[in-house]
């Protein structure tokens, strides 16, 4: 068996990350190794994640005290009612602070996952078992948490990094391809905002990794877009800086899906591929550079056609949800550009007029 690892450091925590194929059976191991003293799980299990894939982690820990809870995952279950009843149920079985929350599933159900464990008795460890390429390449690394609200997307939630995280490339075989395009986007963002290197390859090797035609090249895509985003969060946790970059593409991106009410008509990797290339568009000068993500995009067959799915009757609201976006501090909306592929520029602010003059070109 071949596992990779990685080690995050941050201020207030050491974490690893494994990758590997097969490799929840292991889980057992992994926990005597990093989750020392732990006597009681909860393991939360979204409910599309198939049979096989939650009975091998439950039999892996066969020597734990295990609460088994299913749900039923979508943007409108990150709320506030989702958290207080797993807080209520986990509370009832008497857990401390040296027990456990497992997440096995994809980004939402890591989110309201780390938000409760971040929640119960002020902090209680967590272990991320990401099902979904989208989970493991980028939200089940950083520590980020959140729930929506009416105003808009992950505007509410903690920073809780997770004791350790267990990718395991097996579980994606369940992914329709729209899944796999999903998670990729978050891969194409690393590699925009930070390697160039890691772009041309991509360009080699997108095919594979969507398709999950080269185990080894997946695995290598996983690992290498950890390595980048561990790289920022090691530098700066709470994203008062540099992390801000990671954030490439998601400002139009968010407000794309919460236009669409968070509906599956464009899912969050669709809504940030539109994002990048929005992020693009508002600014790039490099033609050179922008014919060769728009080559990457048709050879791929991935979103980026803006009318396909708005309007220009949509662009108030697009405008409503940029503005409430989490990064801004005025009036104004902040972006995170590319000065070029590979190197990605520091957050700016611009005027909501110029957004809408934008929107309004594209949308014509």
């Amino acid at each position: 068996m071949s596992l990779l690892k990685l080690i995050v450091k941050t201020k207030n925590k050491k974490y690893p990350i494994i990758i590997g194929e097969n490799i929840l059976k292991k889980t057992n191991y992994f926990f005597k190794s990093y989750i020392p003293n732990c006597k009681k799980i909860a393991l939360i299990v979204d409910k599309n994640v198939p049979n096989a894939i939650g009975n091998a982690l439950k039999k892996s820990l066969k020597n734990y005290e295990i609460l088994f809870i299913k749900i039923h995952v979508n943007e409108k279950k990150k709320s506030f009612k989702t958290i207080e009843s797993l807080l209520n149920r986990i509370l009832k079985k008497n857990f401390n602070r040296n027990d456990c929350i497992i997440a096995l599933g994809g980004g939402i159900l890591g989110d309201i996952s780390g938000l409760t464990a971040s929640l119960l008795k002020r902090g209680i460890r967590f272990v991320n078992v990401p099902t979904t390429l989208l989970a493991q390449v980028d939200s089940s690394i950083g520590g980020k948490t959140a729930v929506n609200l009416n105003l808009g997307k992950n505007l509410i939630g903690t920073f809780h990094q997770p004791d350790l995280v267990i990718a395991d490339t097996l579980t994606l075989r369940s992914l329709p391809k729209r899944e796999m395009v999903c998670g990729y986007a978050e891969i194409l963002k690393h590699a925009l905002i930070l390697d160039k290197k890691f772009f041309n390859w991509l360009n080699k090797k997108g095919k594979e990794i969507i398709n999950l035609s080269n185990k080894n090249s997946v695995k290598k895509a996983i690992f290498l877009s950890c390595k980048i985003k561990s790289k920022i969060v090691q530098k700066d946790e709470k994203e008062k800086n540099l992390r801000q970059i990671l954030n490439f593409g998601h400002t139009f991106g968010h407000a794309f899906e919460a236009t669409k009410k968070f509906s599956k008509k464009l899912n969050h990797g669709e809504s940030v591929l539109l994002g990048i290339i929005c992020a693009i568009k508002f600014s790039f000068k490099r033609k050179k550079e922008l014919e060769l993500i728009q080559n990457h995009y048709s050879s791929l067959d991935l979103p980026y056609k803006i009318k396909k799915f708005f309007r220009r009757k949509d662009i108030p609201k697009l405008i409503k949800f940029m503005k409430s976006d989490k990064k801004n501090y005025d009036k104004n909306i902040k972006l995170v550009l590319i000065n070029q592929i590979g190197k990605a520029a520091k957050p700016k602010s611009y005027s909501e007029n110029k957004i809408k003059e934008f929107l309004l070109s594209i949308l014509s």
